[in-house]
């Protein structure tokens, strides 16, 4: 293993706090004794441009920090690699890093860890999932969740979590069921009604809502979420129990535990890992083992 470690850094992260964390993750690193460079673009095609070239040129690890978004960019560069991924998490969500049961905010500790990893040659192999050329690491949304992710990021005007509450708050007003097509595991295809469907390969989305509670990363299945057809009132009492993960055991919500599956829905932009994914229709698949992170 090379000691030169690579530090793949978002600046604008949790309003600044990328920038902020590469510090004392780079001290806590350079005082275990690796050379630390760092990796910034100009935009976000090119970071991950530069990262892939720290991939493919042998870095000994590549350690993210910022939050989800800046998680799943390096996620597209070591995904399929032996190079192992770090995770200094200092965004808004953090959901990456909360599943894996990471430090969060507090990048000295993130950095200490990346660093007693490496030396220990401890590694944790997980799965993710790929749609297409794009892979993912926690949960992909569809239906009302992702609308309410669409609306939040046309709020430009608010921020946090507020602006995701208030996102919540405008889309129950027009919401209406959504008319999906889905396949499970190659299987036949169910017409559903459905408030919204989220394929797990984490537990959380939206900085701790346990949607898929009990998804397991490294299982090489996904936990599929189905929130059924359901009045306004139904969903207003079954939204707030996700942030403890008890909506599963709601009449109106069911889960399936699959390696692949296809969605169908008119109108409908898929988000994974908090990041736009595309419109429907598409096809996730859970690919075992496919990133080696540096765990405790």
């Amino acid at each position: 293993m090379t000691s030169e470690i690579t530090l793949f850094v978002n600046p604008t992260a949790g309003s600044g706090r990328g920038a902020r964390a590469a510090q004392p993750a780079a001290s806590a690193l350079r005082d275990a004794g690796f050379s630390v460079r760092t990796v910034l673009g100009e935009d976000a095609g090119d970071a991950l441009r530069r990262a892939r070239e720290a991939v493919a040129g042998g870095t000994g690890a590549l350690i993210a920090v910022g939050g989800d978004g800046m998680m799943s960019l390096a996620l597209q560069a070591v995904a399929g690699t032996s190079t192992p991924l770090g995770a200094v998490a200092v965004g808004t969500g953090n959901d990456f890093a909360r599943a894996l049961g990471l430090p969060i905010r507090d990048p000295a500790a993130a950095g200490r860890l990346a660093a007693e990893a490496l030396k220990a040659g401890s590694v944790r192999e997980i799965d993710l999932g790929r749609v297409g050329e794009r892979w993912f690491g926690t949960v992909l949304a569809s239906g009302f969740d992702s609308r309410v992710n669409d609306r939040g990021n046309r709020m430009r005007w608010a921020g946090g979590r507020f602006k995701y509450d208030l996102a919540i708050l405008v889309e129950l007003a027009a919401f209406k069921p959504i008319p999906y097509r889905l396949r499970l595991d190659g299987g036949p295809v169910t017409e559903i009604e459905a408030t919204l469907i989220a394929v797990g390969n984490g537990t959380t989305y939206g900085g701790g809502m346990r949607i898929c509670a009990d998804a397991v990363m490294d299982d090489g299945l996904f936990d599929v979420t189905v929130v059924g057809d359901c009045s306004r009132t139904t969903l207003l009492k079954v939204f707030p129990k996700v942030y403890r993960g008890t909506h599963l055991g709601h009449p109106v919500v069911t889960v399936h535990r699959v390696s692949s599956i296809e969605l169908v829905a008119a109108g409908v932009t898929a988000y994974a890992d908090g990041e736009p994914m595309g419109a429907l229709p598409l096809t996730a698949t859970c690919v075992p083992r496919a990133v080696r992170v540096l765990a405790a």
